[in-house]
């Protein structure tokens, strides 16, 4: 992958429905000015998250990283757990964007069923991976760049509307900034702010995706670190920017409560065909999303096999350098995925997403403890710090403010009872994934003693 794919892919990985559609829910509940510095909060959680997967990365660059840094600087268990809960995370939002993407679709052809359509993005995800690891990098660039442009237009066309130099209806002169404060600045108090934070974390998962492509970079240690410097910008940018000019423009009381804020702003303003226009770069974010989650999944599996944790058979790779046993593992989890939210909605579907949505903030904390145990080895080895190509600044507090922020994120969720049941999923979960990590170790030693 070039440089270029790489910026893509790591911005693509991030904006998604949750910024197009959820973000108008998440003013209406924390207000907008406690919307803003729950988003601040998060893009700086996952910038330092970054700064140590950089450090990690550049040192060693790996197809699917997480776990094989977590085996080697924190334990063999760990890395297993990490490769199992990022792999689920990625299967289970297979299945949920190809459904959204079926519902999309139903709203240009309303008499035509859902898993037709949901059936034919499956197809073109699969073969946009299965062809090779360039035309995914390509097809993936091209699919964030419709939802960036679509952003930067936002932006732009909303900042004039602010200052008035748009005319917008409801508006007899330039709104300015007055819905941010008109109500204080917590109208539902503080308490929803810190919920809201909860789930910002879940919102910025993808960024992570460059220690993923690692191992598939052209120049990893120039490229990476570009990626790496600009994404605290980016999402800063982009999510902080969109939502002060949703803010700004809606009232907080009614932001994106039945509709995407983005096609109220965009009506507002008077853009014509709003919500097709709208429809149809969500689509290319949740399409975005399903490449991206494929891929990611994918080289879980392969690093999985490659480091001998699981059979050798899914590293096997074809003449284009594509894992396609894998590829078809992976695919096959996200039509299972799939299957279960129309028929056990209530029961499996709903422990799968509750421990996928936890399940990136917990591979947060690896990289985290794996850069700072990389870090004390690297030098005890007699190696100088001056010979790595990035390092991660003002070592140790960026590393340890990264795991602690991500720590909180996960306990805290107690406190929210629409989050709970996340917790109460995830410990047995990672409990089984070492249960089945030393069993077999157990198992294999003493096959080998005999």
């Amino acid at each position: 992958m070039e440089s270029r794919h790489l910026l893509m892919i790591s911005l693509g990985g991030v904006i998604g429905t949750g910024l197009f559609l959820s973000s108008g829910y998440t003013i209406h509940q924390a207000g907008p000015i406690g919307t803003i510095l729950a988003y601040a909060i998060g893009a700086v959680v996952v910038y330092l998250v970054m700064l140590c997967l950089g450090e990690l990365s550049v040192a060693m660059p790996e197809t699917g990283s997480f776990h094989v840094y977590a085996d080697k600087y924190i334990g063999p268990g760990t890395g297993f757990t990490v490769a199992i809960l990022y792999w689920l995370t990625w299967t289970v939002a297979l299945g949920s964007e190809f459904t959204a993407a079926g519902l999309i679709m139903q709203q240009w052809f309303p008499h035509s069923p859902t898993w037709v359509w949901s059936f034919l993005f499956m197809v073109v995800i699969f073969v946009s991976n299965a062809l090779s690891v360039k035309f995914f990098a390509e097809t993936e660039f091209w699919f964030s760049s419709i939802k960036v442009i679509a952003i930067i237009i936002f932006i732009v066309l909303g900042g004039l509307a602010i200052f008035g130099v748009l005319p917008i209806k409801g508006y007899s002169h330039a709104p300015m900034f007055h819905n941010l404060f008109k109500d204080g600045i917590f109208p539902n108090g503080f308490k929803a702010v810190f919920t809201t934070m909860l789930t910002v974390n879940f919102a910025f998962s993808g960024t992570e995706l460059i220690g993923i492509t690692a191992g598939e970079t052209k120049d990893p240690g120039k490229n990476i670190p570009r990626a790496i410097h600009t994404t605290l910008l980016r999402l800063v940018i982009f999510f902080i920017g969109s939502i002060v000019v949703m803010a700004a423009l809606i009232p907080w009381q009614k932001a994106g409560v039945n509709q995407s804020p983005f096609v109220l702003v965009f009506k507002s303003i008077g853009l014509p065909f709003a919500g097709d226009l709208m429809n149809f770069v969500v689509l290319t974010a949740i399409l975005s999303a399903a490449n991206s989650g494929l891929y990611a999944s994918t080289r879980m599996l392969w690093s999985l096999a490659h480091e001998n944790m699981i059979p050798m058979k899914y590293a096997k790779t074809n003449s284009r350098g594509v894992p396609m046993i894998a590829l078809c593992l992976s695919m096959l989890g996200g039509v299972l995925a799939l299957v279960s939210s129309v028929v056990a909605a209530s029961t499996v579907y709903l422990v799968l997403v509750s421990i996928s949505g936890l399940a990136v903030v917990i591979v947060w904390m690896a990289i985290a403890l794996s850069e700072i145990n990389f870090r004390k080895s690297y030098l005890k080895s007699g190696n100088k710090l001056a010979d790595l190509k990035f390092k991660t600044p003002w070592y140790p507090v960026v590393p340890w403010a990264a795991f602690i922020m991500s720590f909180l994120s996960c306990v805290l969720i107690i406190f929210d009872p629409n989050q709970r049941t996340a917790l109460f999923y995830m410990i047995p979960f990672i409990a089984i994934c070492y249960g089945v990590y030393y069993g077999k170790s157990y198992l294999k030693k003493r096959r080998n003693a005999a």
